[in-house]
């Protein structure tokens, strides 16, 4: 099976356009990624005669913490990992071509929010930085980099910098993007207040066992009143992926064409629910080419008639969901 290019993924503009790529993708990696396929095998799923995205077995994640989930040979460029307390299995994904990553997500902000180049972009993201392997800091510096503007740049615990630089955009009336880890927003607006209605807030979730967890709600009304904007953003990735979806406020995401998320029972997971009920979140990311497109989260969520969707939390005990599918 020939693999798509990169043509062909970021250029999907269709419900068939993506469908037909989305099976051709499964195809390929279902004779190339050898996890895949033993996962597929043990399903009793023949690839030839699966003729429908809804037919396509989805990877638990929780390979990513224990095997080589990739479609190719050879070193991979970079690897990414995820994040986790002490003691925690973290997961790994080798990514052996990072354009694939950075012309997802270059084009992704671009249908959102327009190019990049009119942003002062600012990036708070403490835990992140202070850890090796993270992709959300390699899409941080990228988007610093093709910002060109002097102001950008990362912020650790200097708060009282972030606030004066902020101050200066507001002043200069920059388009101002702010990216940040969730609990060390709600650390910066304890100790500072701003009135920036203009100002892009996007949290990428995480309390990191710093602080107590939070509902959505609560916790966009307190960004919202200490940085004086209408509504709280949100990016939502993952380690395993090379996509993003994007959300302008109250917790609803939309994602690129190249990305679609769909939601399992929750008892079964091999079951397919439709739009309005929650179930666990599975997740076609294209550009995820060279490792697994198709890949069953940890997350629980609810999928919306127009193809956004909600997170509403996770699973209990999910590393244990699901992994018995795969013959060790």
């Amino acid at each position: 099976m020939v693999k798509p290019d990169k043509q062909q993924v970021f250029s999907i503009g269709s419900q068939t356009a993506f469908s037909e790529t989305a099976l051709q993708v499964f195809r390929y990696q279902a004779e190339h990624n050898g996890l895949y396929k033993q996962f597929v095998d043990g399903l009793s799923v023949r690839p030839e005669d699966v003729s429908s995205i809804d037919r396509i077995p989805f990877l638990p994640v929780e390979f990513f913490k224990a095997h080589n989930v990739v479609a190719t040979t050879g070193k991979p460029q970079i690897t990414f990992t995820s994040s986790g307390t002490t003691g925690m299995i973290t997961s790994s994904h080798h990514v052996s071509d990072v354009s694939w990553y950075e012309e997802s997500f270059r084009k992704a902000f671009e249908i959102f929010y327009g190019a990049i180049k009119q942003y002062t972009v600012l990036a708070l993201l403490p835990a992140y930085l202070e850890r090796e392997g993270s992709s959300l800091i390699y899409m941080a510096q990228d988007m610093i980099n093709q910002s060109g503007n002097a102001d950008s740049g990362f912020y650790l615990y200097n708060h009282q910098d972030l606030y004066q630089t902020l101050l200066r955009q507001q002043a200069n009336a920059k388009p101002t993007l702010l990216i940040g880890v969730t609990f060390a927003l709600l650390d910066f607006v304890e100790n500072y207040k701003l009135d920036f209605p203009e100002l892009i807030v996007m949290e990428t979730g995480g309390m990191k066992g710093r602080r107590k967890e939070m509902i959505r709600e609560e916790l966009h009304q307190t960004l919202c009143a200490g940085f004086g904007v209408k509504h709280i953003h949100s990016e939502y990735g993952m380690t395993e992926l090379l996509s993003q979806a994007y959300s302008k406020g109250d917790g609803i995401f939309n994602s690129p064409p190249w990305m679609r998320i769909l939601t399992r029972d929750t008892n079964d997971p091999l079951t397919l629910i439709g739009t309005g009920k929650t179930g666990g979140v599975n997740i076609i990311d294209l550009a995820n080419i060279n490792s697994c497109s198709f890949i069953a989260t940890q997350d629980l969520g609810k999928i919306y008639p127009d193809g956004s969707f909600e997170i509403l939390g996770r699973f209990d005990n999910s590393d244990i969901r699901g992994c018995n599918l795969l013959v060790s």
